[in-house]
């Protein structure tokens, strides 16, 4: 699945970049995340449930920070697993200057899910990762604009 928007911070750049360079708080937006333990400046561990309809899962992630381009670009990849399921996906953030101080950041994430998860809960899967991202983002420029 691949998804992209663009969204306004009204935060400086460095802030934003970064809250998004640091898995554990970028992290604590996920919704379904438990914990984040960064393990080096670019790895990274995460459990998180995923509920998709009544299909819940516990993923271990392991994720590393692979294109970084100071306060511009920042690109992460990562692979689950759960019981009878896996998850792979890449999430890439550019970041420029935006209206009145504020940052514009446009994102794309490729997500692929297999096993159990995705074949129980395939129709809804989309619906429901459209409504995390838009908490993630609700959360990260709450965070953000305070």
């Amino acid at each position: 699945m691949h998804f992209e928007g663009s969204v306004e911070i009204a935060a400086p750049r460095t802030k934003v970049w970064a809250f998004v360079t640091n898995p554990v708080e970028a992290g604590s937006c996920g919704p379904g995340v438990e914990s984040v333990e960064a393990s080096d400046a670019t790895h990274f561990k995460a459990r998180a449930k995923v509920g998709i309809g009544f299909i819940n899962a516990r993923f271990v992630l392991d994720g590393e920070m692979v294109t970084v381009t100071e306060s511009e670009v920042a690109e992460v990849k990562a692979h689950g697993q759960a019981p009878g399921s896996a998850v792979d996906g890449t999430a890439t953030m550019r970041l420029s200057d935006g209206q009145d101080g504020g940052t514009t950041m446009n994102w794309t994430a490729d997500v692929n899910i297999s096993g159990t998860l995705a074949s129980l809960g395939a129709r809804l899967i989309e619906g429901t990762a459209n409504k995390m991202i838009g908490q993630t983002f609700v959360c990260m420029k709450t965070k953000l604009e305070a």
